[in-house]
């Protein structure tokens, strides 16, 4: 994923240059919400705890994930959209970091069951930390994010309730 994502933004950056074409990029960081694909893990561990399944955490569970709500990816991407112009790559994240565990008891207090944990070995090629520098979004877009996690998080039970 993260190859196919920077050969797009080099095709881009060469196009921008060689033929003076508009490029922007959007970085997306753990996006989620309603309507999430069901393989994320937010989805995924609901869904699970909820069937009273064990859901798999791989390592420790100390990793980090920069966990961004869809609403704030929408504002920002609606803002690049509009500035479109010359070559640009923006990351948009809430630049705030989630710990795996952290996650995990948020959904267990908004569905008011406790999460049954399958300990997996770490997977080969995971990163323990992924955080979102949004500082060019900040300075160009004006990006903001201002969903919470808990907020975003119970945003999405209220859709799953209803699923």
């Amino acid at each position: 994923y993260a190859a196919t994502k920077k050969a797009a933004e080099l095709l881009g950056f060469t196009y921008y240059h060689l033929y003076g074409f508009t490029f922007t990029a959007i970085r997306f960081f753990t996006v989620y919400g309603p309507r999430q694909r069901p393989d994320m893990a937010i989805h995924k561990f609901t869904a699970l705890i909820d069937e009273g399944e064990a859901i798999p955490v791989f390592g420790d569970g100390q990793s980090k994930r920069d966990y961004t709500y869809i609403d704030d990816i929408l504002d920002g991407v609606l803002k690049a959209v509009e500035k479109s112009e010359g070559y640009n790559i923006y990351n948009l994240g809430d630049s705030r970091t989630i710990g795996l565990l952290e996650m995990i008891h948020t959904i267990e207090t908004h569905l008011g069951k406790k999460a049954k944990i399958k300990w997996l070995p770490f997977q080969p090629g995971d990163v323990p930390i992924t955080y979102a520098d949004i500082s060019k979004a900040r300075t160009e877009l004006g990006y903001e994010p201002v969903v919470l996690f808990t907020e975003g998080v119970k945003k999405f039970m209220d859709w799953y309730k209803q699923f």
